[in-house]
């Protein structure tokens, strides 16, 4: 049975680029008879808020989407994580990071990624009986190690939009897959939760289309089955940029009491009801 998700984070109000990408996930999961679901991704817990999960709530309800089960948390599935991290410690496809943000930001020998820098790799190349004492002591995180997790998989597809996309595993560099204020990053729980919770269908912004790359590595190392993706075009504002949270765009909810309707959204897109 085909099976959709929306997954947003409570850190914000809900925009229209949200509207867009929940509409036709559900759009999508509702005519072909199948599931839709919802998952709270609250990993970050120094920002996630109760009242923002709330309004995602409020927000989906007014749009008139519904979902077929109990919305999946994150922040309750540490364990479910830290399974996973153990296993790909154990095949030596991650290694520990004591870098600090302004490391990896000072380093000279950054490669470039789609999203900017990337980890140039200073702490895979530590001697373990160093990295075995800092752990003992410092904070870290865990990093997938792109070079090994790559020859453990060997050559993978995904399938975007009905379409085979080869995937380059070094195009992220070796990303971060348990944060250390965390038993995990947005790459590993997405890819975990997805197959526990039988998604078929992806429905994403292009923006995280350089993302799937890492999340297909992980369900080949994992043991996962890769679900189909469909990357949509991202929604911009009146200025041409794109909606986000972190540039002011306007929540549903100021749209809501501005007297828009879910019909007026639906008409924006030029999506059926």
């Amino acid at each position: 049975m085909m099976t959709s998700r929306f997954a947003p984070s409570p850190t914000g109000l809900l925009h229209l680029g949200h509207a867009y990408s929940a509409i036709l996930a559900h759009d999508m999961a509702r005519r072909a008879g199948g599931r839709f679901l919802l998952r709270i991704e609250d990993l970050d817990q120094g920002r996630a808020r109760g009242e923002y999960v709330e309004a995602i709530f409020e927000d989906l309800t007014w749009l008139g989407l519904t979902w077929d089960e109990a919305p999946l948390r994150q922040s309750r599935r540490g364990e479910v994580y830290r399974d996973a991290l153990d296993r790909l410690i154990a095949l030596d496809a991650a290694y520990p990071c004591f870098c600090t943000r302004r490391d990896i930001a000072q380093a000279a020998d950054a490669p470039q990624g789609p999203d900017g820098p990337l980890y140039p790799g200073t702490c895979r190349l530590l001697p373990p009986a160093v990295r075995r004492a800092r752990m003992a002591t410092d904070a870290h995180a865990w990093r997938l190690d792109m070079d090994a997790a790559a020859r453990l998989a060997g050559p993978l597809t995904f399938e975007d939009h009905g379409r085979s996309i080869a995937v380059d595993p070094l195009l992220n560099g070796d990303v971060v897959i348990a944060r250390k204020d965390a038993g995990s990053s947005y790459h590993l729980a997405a890819t975990i939760d997805d197959a526990a919770c039988g998604v078929t269908d992806v429905v994403r912004g292009t923006d995280l289309l350089a993302s799937t790359h890492v999340h297909r590595v992980l369900q080949a190392l994992l043991g996962l089955d890769a679900p189909r993706y469909h990357h949509h075009g991202l929604v911009a504002g009146d200025d041409g940029e794109r909606l986000a949270k972190r540039n002011g765009a306007r929540p549903l909810a100021a749209l809501r009491d501005d007297g828009v309707t879910a019909a007026d959204i639906r008409a924006r897109f030029a999506l059926s009801s």
